[in-house]
């Protein structure tokens, strides 16, 4: 019987399939850093078992379903892209189909700005949760990601019960320079 990460066994996959998963996770942690790091800026914390990071970027545009078509939308009032990842602490893999919200407050005390879900965003090539956000100015802002348990089915009678509880990520003193994309 497979190992799956963290050492326990699985019924569903062997250590070949398993290795697959992990160069999975391995080629999207690459196109994160690439996220993070270069593109925009961001980090990455483990929590419990998941690994929840963030990127902060301009607003920019989008295509969004509008009555059965999909329609380009600029930016408006909104001056910040904020992007959230949701990975399996165990292989590194994204895990769709969340509920993610974040909640932005001024890291100055001066309150929250709000709480918004952030939607499954398609991207050339990094698949994150995110929208556009209107922030009062650019400056330091603290960010609480909190996801929900998934409602999809697990394969892995051994394993599928992960992902049970709703978990936090807070990031503190995230600086942000509010803009668009041109």
């Amino acid at each position: 019987m497979a190992q799956v990460a963290g050492g326990r066994p699985s019924d569903e996959a062997t250590a070949e399939q398993l290795e697959l998963a992990k160069e999975q996770g391995r080629a999207f942690e690459r196109a994160l850093k690439e996220m993070t790091q270069d593109e925009a800026h961001g980090s990455e914390q483990q929590v419990g078992d998941y690994l929840i990071g963030f990127a902060v970027e301009a607003a920019e545009g989008m295509y969004v379903p509008d009555g059965g078509e999909l329609t380009w939308r600029e930016p408006e009032d909104e001056n910040a892209h904020l992007e959230v990842s949701v990975r399996d602490a165990g292989d590194g893999r994204f895990i769709p189909a969340l509920q993610v919200t974040l909640t932005v407050s001024r890291a100055d005390g001066q309150g929250e700005v709000g709480t918004e879900e952030q939607p499954f965003l398609w991207h050339p090539w990094l698949y994150h949760y995110g929208r556009n956000w209107t922030l009062p100015e650019s400056g330091s802002y603290d960010l609480l990601v909190r996801v929900e348990p998934p409602t999809f089915p697990r394969h892995d009678r051994r394993n599928g019960t992960r992902y049970a509880e709703p978990v936090e990520a807070r990031f503190s003193g995230v600086h942000i320079e509010v803009g668009q994309k041109k």
